[in-house]
């Protein structure tokens, strides 16, 4: 049976101000712009502008619809080059699966290597990919739970529990 557990807008705004923290204390590598994951990282990328005083891009990545993840990868890679640094955001490292996608994409339209960093509000450390930064650790090997972060306390239950049957390996 899946845990739905229910992430407290104190908890997610706490967890922002860790993050701008942990970039802060980065002396050696600053972004020049934080990218927005689509559609989980937008709210807490919009948060991290806030906090860090960092400008907010975005791609959408969720929706599965490549025009809208292909295009702006290609132009931020090319970016890169330029010597701009990209923080990308999203709000769960789950599998790792969008986080590999991502650098796959980036490498193959020839971001520089060291330009691009992750980071999430969770990072689980089963997971096939690292971030660089994170909030909090999980272990899925302990923690099945099915994180509902603010953003998604709106949705109606038959659409969270939808989204949870549909990857059942995050919790089983």
């Amino acid at each position: 049976m899946t845990l739905y557990t229910p992430i407290a807008q104190e908890r997610f705004v706490a967890d922002i101000h860790l993050l701008a923290a942990r970039l802060g204390e980065d002396a050696a590598w600053a972004p020049t712009f934080l990218i927005g994951i689509g559609r989980g990282g937008l709210v807490p990328a919009v948060f991290l502008s806030h906090a860090s005083g960092l400008p907010m891009l975005s791609v959408d990545f969720s929706a599965q619809v490549e025009d809208f993840a292909l295009d702006p990868i290609a132009r931020l890679a090319a970016r890169t080059r330029g010597g701009e640094r990209f923080l990308f955001l999203d709000d769960i490292n789950d599998t790792g699966r969008t986080i590999a996608r991502l650098r796959a994409m980036l490498a193959a339209a020839g971001a520089v290597p060291g330009s691009v960093r992750f980071a999430t509000l969770l990072d689980n450390i089963r997971s096939g990919e690292r971030v660089d930064y994170h909030a909090r650790e999980i272990d899925r090997a302990v923690t099945k739970d099915w994180f509902i972060f603010p953003w998604e306390a709106v949705a109606p239950d038959l659409a969270i529990q939808a989204d949870a049957a549909a990857v059942p390996e995050r919790t089983a």
